[in-house]
């Protein structure tokens, strides 16, 4: 029988693929009151097993790792039933970064260089269902979000489809141009959306006429 919820510890997972990093976050944790590490995965593959296993509150998981990489997992982990949350702990703190990670279904976003404390308490957050993020990630998503996003998050050829859908080209007009598949305009333009922080194909060209990418009077929707 389990014991009740204010005394239970927080039973935790821990991704990474490095042993040196592993070995230090079991280590803090292991000292921290009211968290039991349960299981501890070199890659996705063995965090997605683990959390099936090990029935933990938590997984702490990396994002690049080799094989099953930490999206893939994470993925994996949150369309489970009943599952564990996910909060990523990473080195990167970029936009596109955080974004995947959350569009994936992490709960929280954590960063390698962020206070002992920090970490603990961003675990014992997501464990009764808060959304710990850290600092810089809280002000880089601020920061984009007051922005509408930005073009320098985007690649030169996700600009170029940008363009084309503010001046109200079609997909497969798209394709055709740039001498691509009509499925790789669709890839870019999911990636689009998520970047730039809008929901659908109207709001991208509404944007991308705001932002300046389409000339006055531009419209290239004849024929090639």
């Amino acid at each position: 029988m389990l014991a009740p919820a204010e005394t239970r510890p927080v039973r935790v997972v821990v991704a990474d693929d490095h042993e040196a990093v592993r070995i230090g976050i079991r280590r803090l944790l292991d000292s921290a009151p009211g968290i039991e590490v349960v299981g501890v995965a070199r890659d996705g593959e063995e965090a997605v097993a683990l959390s099936a296993d090990r029935a933990p509150d938590v997984v702490l998981m990396d994002l690049l790792m080799p094989g099953v990489d930490g999206i893939e997992a994470t993925q994996r982990i949150s369309r489970a039933d009943g599952g564990p949350v996910v909060v990523v702990l990473t080195s990167f703190s970029e936009h596109s970064q955080i974004t995947e990670a959350i569009d994936s279904g992490a709960v929280g976003y954590l960063l390698k260089d962020s206070p002992a404390d920090e970490l603990v308490a961003g675990i014992r957050a997501a464990a009764v269902g808060e959304s710990p993020l850290a600092p810089r990630v809280a002000m880089t998503l601020v920061r984009e979000r007051r922005n509408g996003g930005g073009t320098e998050t985007l690649s030169d050829r996700e600009r170029e489809v940008l363009a084309l859908v503010g001046a109200g080209v079609a997909n497969k007009q798209i394709a055709y141009r740039l001498g691509i598949s009509p499925k790789t305009v669709k890839s870019h333009l999911s990636h689009i959306f998520r970047q730039i922080g809008v929901a659908d194909r109207l709001q991208a060209a509404l944007w991308a006429q705001r932002h300046g990418l389409v000339a006055d009077g531009d419209d290239r929707r004849g024929g090639s």
